[in-house]
């Protein structure tokens, strides 16, 4: 079984609606259900484009892809849909063979496009021809069409006008199938059931399928099969190989050939090779893995006529009733795809029978599946704006191409040579290695993120890390401690609670000692409790003991869930009147997140009749007893607990009226266990803060950074909590904001209460308290606290003021795993970053919709979430925002200093252009490989700042800041190397090139030397300019790989001897002067520096070694002036004239050709 859902006698993915609405012709909408899946809230809508074959249009496809030597074949498989729209024609989607699935996105209006193919299968001669009925035994008959009002359906099912169709026509689109329904002309998600199925329904379906029904459904819905796609190695070269990055890289390795540049061509040839094997190597790996995870091979019982938890959870069988079936709602229910079954015990017949109601990639297993190959689009500015910059560039290069013809042929250039020069000048615009040491910073990050213990599936979620400006905190077992302690019991006698009693075991048997044995979901597994943590401590303190089978069975002749077994009678408590007798649980309601509470009804020898017992949450289960048997004081009780940041729950119970058998006992239900009810009592637990949680909340505080709890405890015990790790300052307002659903006719309303009245805690209507407050808090000393409830309310009732409450909620109890998705979402949409961090498989919502989750659970929570920690602590947070901030600024970094790099090279290459030279072979290598590549990948290796600060990187690259500082760098870099140029031009020892013979036979000559020297130390000063160290990352010192001298740094600025000591002085004193107008260029429009850094001293610090004063120079400018006269007078040796490629120890670095 590869992948089922069954339902005991399954995250559940939706069926989509048809595809209708009054579109043009070809096209269908479909409208998405986000009541299911919250995630699916970020598409707005999905549009299907339908395209049928067309001879004439193939003709010409044909024709333009041969004349354009195949060229466009390689740009349709990067833009598929270019091709399918030249090649087909469009079409209805009745006819389509092709199908174009358009998604745009709701955030920021972008369109993704896919393209998919219709496959027609054929099917047997009336196999699909079912009327649309059930059987008699209840099964239903499944087939594809219209459905009769009222009635469930597998999926859609054929009309009758339609059994003269003898093929299936479906097309598959992320593991999901879409079947053509020709009564509704439209495309439909096949799906085991619908809205509308009934528990009877699955009752009667468990006697199995007739092999006419298997056939059917195998056509249907396909192989019950989770595929994870494993490529081959040659299907993984082609796809990795045909990337535009590689696609790139080849074009400029064949330019670089056929420019005889076969050093450079050759090192670029072998690092792409060797990237692309280990890509290869890892895509395959992953994939591999993937596989063998999904997979899932188990030997089952078919019949025939003739889910996914990560604990032991209890599940039983489906109730009857016309109640319309739905896995999440009746989870308890239903066995999800991964399921390992621990134990079964039937309870009617030899056999636990379960019903299969979802398979492949409809089940939870595979929804789960499906969002890791294909995950939700990160909408981040600044891979859009480097995307834009970068074709930015390419306009740049164009205009460069433009004057290089101009300038070439003016200076009678060859034509194949000035097509060579004039591409070349694409390659050095738009740098080819950009990519690679974009995703060199990631993958720093990374690992240092895993030396650390925290673990990410999606490097490109680190980034977004640096800009979370709010952080979602769950509470028990992220904020707290994982573990519950039993502080104790508080009993009620008549109307008054008596003192709290630490040990239960003490309790006198009677309603609340046995509502404490026996009101669980624990189970029996070899000789040990499983179940929930919390009912494991409440039967622990009671010290009974559970037993099940065969021998819990006896003692009533009838089958119970379990008999729980009374510790032996101490010495001092055997005089007591009742002694403690084992009790039977007869039935149970396990419990429900929804609705906060459990039931069980219990026997015990010599009962007069069963009782019912129920525990949950204090508010709801005092809403439940009858008034009478609630103590006026209930409400401050309840505070006095909650307040001090304990977990209380209530506990309540009945006698049951007499039934004529144990069996009717079993069958009552919910609702008439839960009528006139008594309170027993108050389950005390303690549920302490982890040590580290109060540091990290203050210190997120401090950075401005926007803490919020979401929990599905107590409003009470989640403020106390809150203000007791600082998320709540003591000198902060906490206002509780209690709203009031429609009823009896009026309308809803909300009530502002301070926290200290009674009736903000338990959600009272308190008119003069409310009253008291009618004015909106102050939001920069106030927060709001409000329950899952009043969130409901918020969201459906007052849609305007929920932003409101939002941007100051603090917060948010008793809230339901998809309130927890609905309020990440929702936060999303008021622009902020949003981060969640959390522990439990309610989580796992809230986990995938953040943009960053982080999970602190090894088990279904770290498979939704990008960030997985192994200390179960939140002390991973601010290491997560630490990294992230600093990878974005290294990307930022980065990217200025690839596009610096490459404008420096262009303005380099234009000055020699223009006097009709070059830059040699080695020089290019020199500059691209030993400067440029070592500088871009090292610098990446400075590690975050040890201290979180308030400021964030900038997210958007395309800003006034970025875009200044890059205007003023290119203008310092331009200035420099004119100057430079003119400066030797005008010395009296300069000897002209010879124009007439084209580069590389003119080489080498002053020109080339004096640009490329000054060039070379301007790729070490932008790269110094632009690596900024606080606030987000280290000094560049602490880079232990840089150290004191960058690598890569010539020998020399000068290659040519004989040069006059005042040309090296002026060489000198321009390339200081350019190091501090960089640095100054790049500071003048970023943030400020703090007092007394080297990069904030005044411009004079930096100007006054110029005239000699060399001890004024910061250490790592000085080093740099040190090697910038490590070609000594002693060294030379004195010639009369200035030679070139002689006599200086330092070797040239272009060889005469």
């Amino acid at each position: 079984m590869a992948g089922t859902t069954g339902t005991v006698f399954s995250q559940n993915v939706s069926d989509s609606s048809p595809l209708v609405g009054s579109t043009p012709a070809g096209y269908g909408t479909l409208t998405i259900d986000t009541s299911v899946d919250p995630l699916s809230s970020s598409v707005s809508s999905v549009r299907l484009s339908g395209y049928c074959g067309s001879p004439w249009r193939v003709i010409g496809y044909h024709l333009v892809v041969w004349m354009m030597a195949g060229i466009p074949l390689l740009l349709f498989r990067w833009k598929p849909v270019w091709g399918v729209r030249l090649r087909l024609r469009p079409c209805n989607l009745a006819r389509a063979e092709t199908l174009v699935i358009e998604i745009r996105d709701k955030e920021d209006n972008s369109w993704q496009l896919y393209t998919v193919q219709v496959q027609t299968e054929a099917v047997s001669e009336g196999s699909l021809e079912l009327p649309a009925q059930d059987l008699e035994d209840g099964r239903s008959q499944a087939a594809v069409g219209a459905v009769p009002e009222g009635a469930w359906k597998d999926t859609a099912q054929f009309c009758r006008s339609e059994e003269a169709q003898r093929a299936l026509r479906y097309y598959l689109f992320r593991g999901q199938r879409y079947v053509w329904i020709e009564s509704q002309q439209a495309f439909r998600q096949v799906s085991l059931l619908d809205h509308g199925r009934t528990c009877d329904n699955i009752h009667r379906s468990c006697s199995g399928l007739s092999l006419q029904d298997q056939t059917v459904r195998k056509t249907i819905y396909g192989p019950n099969v989770i595929g994870v796609p494993v490529k081959s190695y040659p299907q993984l070269l082609v796809d990795e190989a045909l990337n535009p990055y590689y696609g790139f890289q080849a074009f400029s390795i064949g330019l670089w050939l056929a420019d005889h540049y076969y050093s450079y061509a050759l090192c670029i040839f072998l690092i792409s090779t060797a990237s692309i094997c280990l890509s290869l190597y890892k895509t395959r790996k992953q994939s591999e893995t993937l596989r063998d995870m999904v997979r899932l091979s188990a030997r089952v019982c078919v019949c025939r006529p003739g889910g996914g938890e990560s604990v032991p959870v209890l599940k039983t069988a489906l109730p009857e009733g016309p109640e319309p079936y739905c896995p999440e709602t009746h989870r308890r229910h239903t066995l999800f795809c991964g399921t390992l079954v621990l134990q079964a015990r039937a309870f009617v017949g030899p056999r636990v029978l379960a019903v299969v109601t979802r398979t492949g990639f409809c089940t939870a297993k595979g929804g789960l599946v499906s969002s890791i190959l294909h995950p939700r689009p990160i909408n981040f500015k600044f891979y859009k704006h480097s995307m834009k910059f970068v074709a930015a560039l390419s306009v740049l290069a164009l205009l460069g191409t433009v004057y290089s013809i101009f300038i070439l042929h003016r200076n009678q250039v060859p034509l194949h040579e000035i097509v060579i020069r004039a591409l070349d000048l694409v390659t050095v615009v738009v740098p080819p290695a950009l990519p690679a040491a974009m995703t060199v910073c990631t993958l720093y990050a990374q690992s240092r993120l895993r030396s650390q213990g925290i673990f990410c599936i999606h490097p490109l979620r680190i980034n977004l890390g640096g800009k979370l400006q709010l952080v979602c905190f769950d509470k028990t077992g992220t904020l707290t401690e994982d573990g519950l302690d039993v502080m104790g019991v508080v009993p009620l006698k008549g109307q008054a609670f008596l003192p709290l009693v630490p040990e239960p075991r003490r309790l006198p048997v009677g309603p609340l000692l046995r509502a404490l044995a026996t009101c669980h979901a624990l189970s029996r597994l070899q000789d040990t409790h499983v179940g929930d943590p919390m009912d494991l401590k409440m039967v622990e303190s009671t010290g009974w003991v559970l037993e099940e089978g065969p021998a819990a069975d006896s003692a009533f002749g009838t089958q119970v869930l379990a008999v729980m077994k009374p510790p032996p009678q101490e010495p001092q408590l055997q005089g007591m009147e009742e002694p403690p007798v084992p009790v039977s649980i007869l039935s149970r309601f396990p419990f429900s997140s929804a609705l906060q509470r459990m039931n069980v009804v219990v026997a015990w020898p010599g009962a007069a009749q069963p009782e019912a017992y129920i525990k949950g949450s204090p508010e709801l289960v005092a809403g439940l007893c009858k008034p009478e048997t609630v103590p006026p004081d209930f409400a401050q009780t309840l505070q006095s607990y909650t307040a001090a940041g304990y977990r209380v729950v209530a506990l309540a119970g009945k006698p049951l009226p007499v039934t004529p058998s144990l069996e009717a006992a079993q069958q009552l239900t919910r609702d008439a266990m839960e009528r006139e009810l008594s309170l027993l009592g108050l389950l005390v637990m303690r549920n302490l803060l982890k040590p580290q949680t109060t540091a990290v909340i203050q210190a997120l505080r401090r950075t401005r950074i926007r803490t919020v709890m979401v929990t599905g405890d107590n409003l009470q015990t989640a403020v106390t909590v809150a203000q007791g790790c600082g998320m709540v300052g003591p000198q902060e307002h906490l206002i509780i904001i209690h709203a009031i659903p429609p009823e009896r006719g009026q309308p809803a309303s909300l009530e502002l209460l301070p926290l200290e009245s009674s009736a903000a805690v338990n959600g009272a209507k308190d008119p003069d308290q409310a009253a008291s407050y009618t004015t909106e808090p102050d939001p920069r000393s106030s927060h709001l606290a409000l329950s899952g409830s009043t969130f409901g309310v918020l969201m459906k009732h007052f849609p305007k003021l929920l932003p409101k409450v939002l941007v100051q909620g603090t917060v948010f109890a008793r809230m339901a795993p998809e309130q927890k998705t609905e309020l990440v979402c929702e936060l999303q949409k008021l622009q902020y970053c949003v981060g969640m961090c959390g522990d439990g498989a309610n989580d796992c919502g809230a986990l995938k919709a953040a943009d960053v989750g982080i999970s602190l659970s090894q088990a279904e929570a770290s498979v939704v979430s990008p960030f997985t920690s192994s200390m179960a602590s939140i002390e991973c947070v601010p290491m997560v925002i630490r990294e992230g901030r600093c990878s974005l600024d290294t990307s930022f970094s980065v990217f200025k200093y690839m596009a610096l790099y490459s404008l420096t090279q262009f303005i380099s290459v234009l000055i020699l252009y223009t006097i009709n030279t070059n830059l040699g072979d080695v020089q290019f290598l020199a500059i691209d490989l030993v400067i440029t590549t070592t500088v871009a990948v090292l610098m990446s290796r400075t590690g975050p700042a040890l201290v979180l600060g308030r400021a964030r990187p900038p997210g958007a690259l395309l800003s006034v800041p970025v875009l200044s500082s890059l205007l003023l760098q290119v203008t310092l870099v331009a200035g420099v190397q004119l100057g430079g140029y003119f400066l030797t031009v005008a010395q009296p020892w300069f000897v002209p090139l010879n124009k007439t013979v084209p580069a590389p036979d003119n080489l080498p000559n002053y020109e080339n030397t004096v640009v490329f020297s000054l060039s070379s130390f301007q790729y070490l000063i932008l790269a110094a300019a632009v690596s900024k160290g606080a606030p987000f990352r280290r000094p560049i010192y602490t880079n232990e790989r840089v150290g004191p001298v960058p690598p890569g740094l010539p020998a020399a600025p000068q290659a040519q001897k004989g040069l006059e000591e005042a040309f090296q002085a002026a060489g000198a004193g321009a390339g200081r002067a350019a190091l501090a107008a960089a640095h100054h260029a790049n500071e003048v429009v970023q943030a400020p520096r703090a007092p007394g850094h080297w990069l904030s001293l005044p411009l004079s610090h930096h100007l006054a070694p110029i005239a000699g004063d060399t001890t004024a120079l910061p250490p790592v400018a000085w080093r740099w002036a040190d090697v910038m006269y490590s070609c000594p007078e002693a060294a030379r040796p004195s010639l009369p004239g200035p030679q070139l490629g002689s006599g200086c120890c330092c070797p040239p670095f272009r060889h005469p050709v």
